[in-house]
Formats: C-alpha cells, sequence, structure tokens
C-alpha cells in the first residue's frame, strides 16, 4: 500500500468534511517499548488518508495525547485532532483548564473537536455553554459528546447544544443497538455518529461469521467489519492500531464494497435491533 487512499469523508453539521475513517489512540502511549512503533503507525495512517486522529485525556492520564502530539509534530496541519474531556472536568471554570492541559499535551494551539467523554454531574447546559466559550476563544473548532443515549441527546439539544458536531458511540457488527433509535435520530439532527471500537478490540477479526466474507473478498475480517461500519454514509470509524501493518490493514476497509449478500450475512449472525437497547460502553 503506497500513498494516500481516497478517504471517503462525512460532513460535519459546520458543512466541513472529515475522514470517514480515522484512527483512535485508546492505550497508546502506556508501554515505553511500543512507543517508537505507535508513533509511526500514526503517521502512516496520515499518509494514507486517515487523518482524523481521536485521543482524550483520560488515556494513559494525559500520557496518549503527549503522544499524539509527537506524533503529529510537522504535520499537525494535515490531521483533524478530536480530544475528549473527564466529566468531572466538564464545567464552567474546569472544562478551560482541563483544554489547556490537553493542547500542551498535544502541542497545538487548538483542538479540532473537543468532546464530552461521558455524561456526569456537571449539567449539560453549563457544558455547552463552556464549550461555546472554549470555540468563540479558537481554543476548539467544534464540539460534541460522547456515549450519550438518545435520551441524553435530546436533553442536549434542549439545553442549546444544537451545534454538537459529533456523538461518540460503541457500534459495531455485534454492537447495533444504537441503530433502534439513536442513529435515526441522530440522521435526522444531521448529527454524524463516531464509532469507537468498530472491530470490537479485535475480537471480530476473529469472528468466524466474518472469515468467509473476507476470504471471498481477499481481505481480513477486520477490514470487513469495518466495512460493514463505513457501509452508513453519516458514520466516522476510530479503530486503534498501533503498528504500521496493522493500520495499513485497517486502510484496505476503504477499498471494500460489501454485497447485498455479504450484508444478509452479517445480519444473520448479528440480528439488527428489535427493541430499544440501553446505550454500551467500553
Amino acid at each position: 500500500m503506497g500513498g494516500a487512499n481516497e478517504v471517503r469523508t462525512v460532513r460535519l453539521p459546520s458543512g466541513e468534511a472529515v475522514a470517514a475513517l480515522g484512527q483512535g489512540t485508546w492505550r497508546m502511549g502506556e508501554e515505553a517499548g511500543r512507543r517508537a512503533e505507535e508513533i509511526a503507525a500514526l503517521r502512516r495512517g496520515i499518509e494514507l488518508g486517515l487523518t482524523l486522529v481521536d485521543t482524550a485525556e483520560m488515556y494513559g492520564e494525559g500520557a496518549t495525547e503527549t503522544l499524539v502530539g509527537e506524533a503529529l509534530a510537522g504535520i499537525r496541519d494535515q490531521t483533524f485532532l478530536v480530544s475528549k474531556a473527564y466529566p468531572q472536568n466538564a464545567g464552567r471554570t474546569a472544562l478551560p483548564k482541563a483544554c489547556e492541559r490537553s493542547l500542551a499535551r498535544l502541542r497545538t494551539d487548538r483542538i479540532d473537536l473537543y468532546l464530552l467523554h461521558w455524561r456526569g454531574s456537571v449539567p449539560l447546559a453549563e457544558t455547552v455553554k463552556a464549550m461555546e466559550r472554549l470555540r468563540e476563544a479558537g481554543k476548539i473548532r467544534h464540539w460534541g459528546v460522547s456515549n450519550l443515549d438518545l435520551d441524553d441527546m435530546e436533553e442536549l439539544v434542549e439545553a442549546g447544544g444544537s451545534a454538537c458536531a459529533t456523538n461518540q458511540i460503541l457500534y459495531n457488527a455485534g454492537r447495533r443497538g444504537p441503530e433502534h433509535d439513536l442513529l435515526p435520530w441522530m440522521s435526522a439532527q444531521g448529527i454524524p455518529a463516531m464509532a469507537y471500537s468498530p472491530v470490537e478490540q479485535g475480537r471480530l477479526a476473529k469472528a468466524k461469521a466474518l472469515a468467509g466474507i473476507a476470504r471471498r473478498h481477499d481481505t481480513s475480517p477486520a477490514a470487513v467489519a469495518l466495512a460493514w461500519v463505513l457501509r452508513r454514509p453519516d458514520v466516522i470509524a476510530i479503530p486503534k492500531a498501533g503498528t504500521r501493518a496493522h493500520v495499513e490493514e485497517n486502510g484496505r476497509a476503504l477499498d471494500l464494497a460489501l454485497t447485498d449478500d455479504d450484508l444478509t450475512e452479517i445480519d444473520r449472525a448479528y440480528p439488527a435491533p428489535r427493541r430499544k437497547v440501553a446505550l454500551e460502553m467500553l
């Protein structure tokens, strides 16, 4: 695999287009012996067009943001950088401080998309106001949320959060609960979803149900799992890859078009929900 792919994009509510296939970083930067390899993987992903990079202050208690900052040195302007704040840091005075700490670790002057990692005790209306102040100050370009179910999202909009750019959720072939109500509601609102753990932390890469499909397409089950998530035009997938080989494997999902028969086979193994399923988290 050579240079950048023609990566499909997803439009944020602002109209800005971002890569539909990005890079997650959970657990990166926690083992010194893997640091160089992880940085090389992130940089290789960006070469391949996977320019959306997702991280969080929670990951390694800042260690992952520090690694991402090192990986993006000299190529920051080629990327769309996402980070997330702890719920206890989502208040009027705490959020600006958390953002400044993340900016310092990431070695940048702005975060492209800043998310509330999950809902805590801070009122959503207060978080919305704090996010908007950061945006007006130029510290962040867009803001959004993570791990919010439908009732939370409805409350967010009622609390003045109509500018929410995304909701990052657990979504993959084995975790289809959001298809019942959350994803249709978000689509109607024009809010794209960001799917974390789209390969279920590697478990779907070993799934027998995907192996046959992978053989037919001369690819890997992981690529099939990613292509399944990417079949939706308003979903961004952010798989983690800690090696160059792994990120190149993920990139192969961009060229994989699943057939109706493939999708039927996946539906048989992983049925769509028939009722409300509470949003799951990892």
